[in-house]
């Protein structure tokens, strides 16, 4: 299955370093600018189900406000405990200023 982009918000819209929620056919998404890029993460965090975007973002990560399990924005990985499973990362373009994001998943 080709991946299906949609506009999510302008890039001028995401301010370093601060997750920003948005939903995207039904899927909670923490978009993060960072580092010079724009990566989308599933807002929910593995371990708590609680939203990633509330947390804080640091060294390419964005770390989970509850219990402070922090996950690798390019991977998706935990870093350290007491998260164990991945979050899923989903792609990204930009055109213009436009940011595209695909949670179209693989079959």
């Amino acid at each position: 299955m080709t991946p299906t982009f949609v506009r999510v918000c302008a890039l001028d819209e995401l301010d370093e370093d601060t997750p920003k929620r948005v939903e995207l056919e039904g899927v909670p998404v923490a978009l993060v600018r960072t580092e010079g890029e724009v990566f989308a993460v599933n807002d929910i965090c593995s371990h708590a189900n609680v939203s990633l975007s509330e947390g804080e973002v640091e060294d390419c990560q964005i770390e989970c406000w509850l219990h402070g399990s922090s996950f690798d924005l390019r991977t998706g990985k935990p870093s350290g405990l007491p998260a164990t499973r991945p979050i899923p990362v989903y792609p990204v373009k930009i055109e213009g200023d436009d940011v595209l994001v695909s949670v179209t998943q693989e079959s």
